[in-house]
This record gives structure tokens, sequence and C-alpha cells, in this order.
């Protein structure tokens, strides 16, 4: 199982999943339909990253392009996976914790940086050396289960992106202490889709729909050079079900919700989103939020810290950046968003309420 999962649904309609690390999930993912084209796409699915991607492209009859890109997201999944010691970066920093710097390529060097902005951006909220807790709580496994309090205080003592330094003249990353533990849940998926857009961009597509497990990226616009229209999941029911509309062109959309990973104990549900201050799972009012930007690895950092912060820091986080939009769902079923979506979002579903 690969990094945490992000869910939303693609109108045109893709529906979504996550990936990688210990936040895994899947689900089916159906070829766009929705949307108006000159000609049907050419699109590839697999199973990478721990969950389904689909790569369509509309404007190009090469599949020759897609099968490139899915090396390349099998390139990094290498690199990146917890699952296979023989190939993983990750599993050798964190084995390494305390004792010695190691060697990493320069696309999981990259993941690190941008983790380590996001982890000082937040102030914490979203830390990359959350793995200890992770770990512990197991959601999304069998052996799910909520820790030992005191167990679990102990573990939330090793997690500090500050106590990881990398080294980019020399390719090298460290933790300073003992059984410190990186987890790219919240943010390695986003590097795999950006990777893709640039090998689809740089084969001449121009028009392309990227779906990695919940982290869609358009290319373009439609064939008739319109934005695409992408659906925003309705955090209260099954996939595939969407609360609005969202028009995007040359953006991402990644969302990330209370809801899709979780488990039940003593009448209680447990989600998959874990503050590293507390070492339990986030407790505010938002089920969901969803950023549309230009690069989905910012993407995934924002989404991720911004459910962590909450309603009233999240929306002062999102609007302090340049290029970044949200949409927050919150349990009441009221829909908030950036001021730069006041034109491109409507809500279409009226269960729930737009406010001004």
């Amino acid at each position: 199982m690969f990094f945490k999962r992000k869910n939303l649904l693609v109108l045109i309609l893709c529906m979504l999943t996550l990936i990688f690390t210990s936040c895994v999930k899947t689900a089916p993912v159906t070829p766009p339909a929705a949307e108006p084209t000159k000609g049907q796409p050419i699109s590839k699915s697999d199973f990478l990253l721990g969950t389904i991607v689909e790569i369509s492209i509309y404007d190009k009859q090469d599949e020759a392009i897609i099968d490139k890109a899915l090396d390349r997201i099998r390139e990094i999944e290498n690199k990146m996976t917890i699952n296979n010691a023989e190939t993983s970066e990750i599993i050798a920093l964190n084995e390494a914790a305390g004792t010695k710097e190691v060697k990493v390529s320069a696309d999981t060097l990259d993941v690190l940086e941008r983790g380590m902005y996001y982890s000082e951006l937040s102030k914490g909220r979203f830390d990359i050396t959350v793995g200890p807790i992770v770990k512990l709580w197991n959601i999304g496994t069998d052996l799910a289960a909520v820790p030992d309090p005191k167990v679990l205080e102990e573990k939330v003592k090793l997690i500090d992106y500050r106590k990881l330094h990398v080294d980019r003249n020399n390719l090298t990353a460290k933790l300073d202490d003992p059984d410190m533990q990186v987890d790219l849940g919240a943010i390695a998926k986003g590097y795999a889709a950006d990777e893709v857009a640039e090998i689809l961009k740089q084969n001449g597509v121009q028009h392309a729909i990227i779906n990695l497990g919940g982290n869609v990226l358009t290319i373009g616009g439609n064939m008739q050079d319109s934005p695409w229209k992408i659906g925003i999941q309705d955090p209260f029911n099954p996939r595939g079900d969407f609360l609005g509309i969202a028009s995007i062109k040359d953006k991402t959309v990644v969302t990330s919700g209370t809801y899709e990973r979780y488990f039940e104990q003593d009448g209680k549900r447990y989600h998959h989103i874990l503050d590293p201050r507390t070492g339990y799972p986030a407790d505010n009012e938002v089920a969901s939020v969803s950023i549309i930007t230009d690069k989905s690895m910012d993407g995934d950092g924002n989404s991720t810290s911004v459910l962590l912060l909450g309603l009233e820091e999240g929306m002062k986080f999102i609007e302090g950046q340049k290029n970044i939009e949200a949409i927050f769902i919150t349990y009441d079923k009221k829909v908030y968003i950036t001021s730069g979506l006041q034109a491109t979002f409507m809500v279409t579903n009226p269960d729930f309420t737009l406010m001004n």
C-alpha cells in the first residue's frame, strides 16, 4: 500500500481513489463520457501506486505516449514504495534513522523537499515524519485499532519534520533520531501526476485527463477548448455522487476527506487523516476539502494541511497563497469556497448550501 488517497469524481465521469503508503483506497475508474469531443479518446488504466490509475488522451492516437507515462509512474513507485525493500529509498531512509545519511534519487529528494516545505508552511499540521503514528493505527488494514494512549504519546514525540535533512548537492537524506519514519502518503501521488503531465506535454498532447486515484489533472480544455467539468464528491454518499461542479482548464483537483478510509471501534469512527500534534484523527468541522491549483503535488500538500487546520484557519491558509483555491465541505453540509472560485464553481446538490 502506498500514499494517502484523496477522493473526487470527474464529471466526465471518473471515479477515484487513493494511493501509496498506509492510506490506500481504490475505486473503479470509467472512461470520460460526458464531455463532447471530435473523437473518442484513447485511454489506458493500470493498478499502480496502490490504486487504479487512468490516462486519457483526446487529441493524439498514440498509445506509446501513455505507455511512457505509465512506466514513469512505475519508476516513482519503485523508489517510494514501503512494500519493496529492494527498490525503496524510503524504506532505506527510515531504516537508517538516527544513524547515517542515505543516497536518494532526485525524484525522492524533490518530494521530500516539497513535503518539508508544507510541513513548515503549515507549522507542523502537515508533517511528512508522521510515519510512526500511521503505522501504529494501521488504518486500512485488518490490524486497524485505537492505539494504547501511552504508546501513542511516545510515538507522537518522534514526529518532527525539522529533524529530517536533505542535501541536494550530494542527493542524500537523513533522519536525526532512531525510530523516526517518513511517510509520503500526503504528497507523493501528486508528484507522479505532475510527472505524467510533463511526459504528455513533451509528446505534443494538448487535451488530456490524468486520473491517479483521486488526483485529477487536466491538460488544456476539452476538444472544443472549453473547460473540463469536474464533479466534487459528496462526502456523505457513495463514491460517484457529487455535490457540485468545478470548471477547470490546465489545473488539478485534489480532495482530502475524512470519510474514505476509516474503521469503527466501540461505536466511534476513526478516519485516516491523523493530526501530528495529538496522534489522533483530525477532529474539526471539515468533512472534506478540494484544492484547485496548477500542480498536483501542491494540491496534495494543501488539501491535507487545511483539513487539519480546520475551516477558519484553512481558509486563511489558502487565501494567503497565490494560484491556490479551495472548496470546504462541513459536516452540516455547508460549502465554503475561496475568493477565486466565485465564477467557476457551482453547487448542484440541493442538500448542500453554498455560503457567502
